[in-house]
């Protein structure tokens, strides 16, 4: 695959058309009697190509535009959005908001960012690469995809599908302290899912690859090529019976644990005392042996920014240093209500990768387990963010000697996050950067495995 990453497509407004929206949103508020404004105004188009069974299945083009205003009265707050930019929708949205301001209750932490944490310098971090792929092309590409996945074994009988598909966005972020800034980003992926058949049985798995630029994608072949290989390894499946034993969570699945994680040390979670790691900070929550760094400047990261969506300067930190916490996730809001400043996470956290002193291999990792359960799908949303009770179903392969043996399914893990976290034995070298969360795989001690 050797895509054409020229600029075929453009926005439908220029930046400079989306800091006028902007500006002109301010002088609105400011007129209307804000005390205080922020805007927040996007642009961006897409396409999405799925085949089945060799057939288009769907073609969709895209093209998104929206603004939102929130604006302060004192300490009373109201937010309104569009997506129409005429300057009458731009005063009916500023209207909206101050009326509904106007009506709210004073909050005695609302209110814009702190002028002295907003961004001054903004980096140019490599997130815009725009994917000039014809639709003639993108179905190709997604055909072969599934092709390649449909010719692993004769057992795949079914197809779900293959997609491709391409985005690219730009935003403006302004506020009344003077702070405006933006840029464009881009963001494609390839994904394929098939369906094995076996006497009675029936099983389907995926595979998919992201990336801000799309020579950074994995192989269209590769993708389906393991979309085939993961349904086949499902045939087969048996039950288990209920047993205690050490639970290795498979690399795109152990960033969920890492979210969990990070909910619990969000302020959100924190002031409204709803978190199952209240007061964490200086504790052990991790062996001595891990840490956990934010990096949101990394080139082309899935998660990278300068500022975050009050236009604070993201930087990088250490969130988990031996095992420690040393800080949380906070907005403005967030951590007015907790007595401290914002750490720059208004919108979310931005790559965070967990590490530690030994990283393993994916085979060590099983032969450091020796027996026990390799997860490599989680059904359903048993966790309980404020006692840390954890319970999911899933499905996976049971581990006997340090080797794989069989796929298992119709099974549930159960345990404490708490207790998960402190009894993590092993992290895997063995890292799949799909989002925000980066790590591999995660080898648990033990957790409770139902079945018969």
């Amino acid at each position: 695959m050797n895509p054409d990453t020229s600029s075929g497509q453009n926005f439908s407004y220029s930046f400079a058309e989306l800091q006028q929206v902007a500006n002109n949103i301010l002088n609105h508020a400011k007129r209307g009697g804000a005390t205080a404004c922020e805007a927040n105004v996007s642009d961006g188009f897409g396409l999405n190509v799925t085949v089945r069974q060799n057939a288009v299945e769907t073609i969709e083009h895209n093209r998104d535009k929206g603004l939102s205003v929130t604006v302060y009265i004192g300490q009373k707050r109201g937010n309104a959005s569009t997506s129409d930019f005429s300057p009458q929708a731009i005063n009916d949205t500023v209207a909206a908001a101050l009326s509904i301001a106007r009506h709210t209750a004073e909050d005695n932490c609302a209110g814009l960012a702190e002028a002295n944490l907003l961004a001054t310098t903004f980096p140019d971090l490599d997130l815009y690469h725009p994917w000039n792929l014809p639709v003639e092309a993108a179905i190709e590409l997604a055909q072969r995809c599934e092709a390649e996945a449909l010719v692993v074994d004769k057992r795949i009988t079914n197809s779900e599908g293959a997609s491709v598909s391409v985005g690219a966005s730009q935003f403006v972020y302004a506020n009344s302290l003077g702070f405006m800034g933006g840029y464009p980003v881009s963001r494609h992926s390839i994904s394929c899912a098939v369906i094995a058949s076996e006497a009675d049985m029936m099983q389907r798995d995926y595979w998919f690859s992201v990336a801000r630029d799309a020579h950074d994608l994995e192989q269209i072949e590769a993708v389906g090529k393991k979309a085939g290989m993961r349904t086949v390894a499902r045939l087969g499946a048996k039950k288990l019976s209920t047993c205690e034993v050490p639970v290795l969570f498979e690399a795109p699945l152990a960033s969920s644990l890492i979210g969990h994680m990070v909910s619990a040390i969000s302020g959100g979670s924190l002031y409204r005392k709803s978190s199952f790691l209240l007061d964490s900070i200086g504790k052990q929550i991790l062996p001595s042996d891990i840490q956990l760094h934010e990096r949101p400047h990394i080139p082309k990261g899935l998660a990278s920014c300068t500022f975050d969506e009050e236009g604070i300067a993201t930087k990088d930190r250490s969130i988990i240093e031996n095992g420690v916490v040393q800080g949380y996730f906070l907005n403005s809001y967030s951590a007015r209500k907790l007595g401290l400043h914002s750490t720059g996470n208004a919108g979310g956290n931005h790559n965070l990768i967990l590490s530690c002193a030994e990283p393993l291999g994916f085979e060590a990792l099983l032969k450091k387990m020796n027996r026990g359960l390799l997860v490599t799908e989680l059904l359903g949303h048993g966790v309980n963010g404020v006692t840390g009770d954890y319970s999911r179903g899933a499905m996976g392969f049971w581990v006997e000697n340090g080797e794989i043996g069989y796929p298992v399914e119709e099974i549930t893990i159960a345990g404490n996050l708490k207790v998960m976290l402190s009894g993590i034995i092993g992290v895997g070298s063995d890292v799949i950067i799909r989002g925000s969360k980066q790590c591999g795989s995660i080898l648990i001690d033990r957790m409770m495995v139902a079945g018969l």
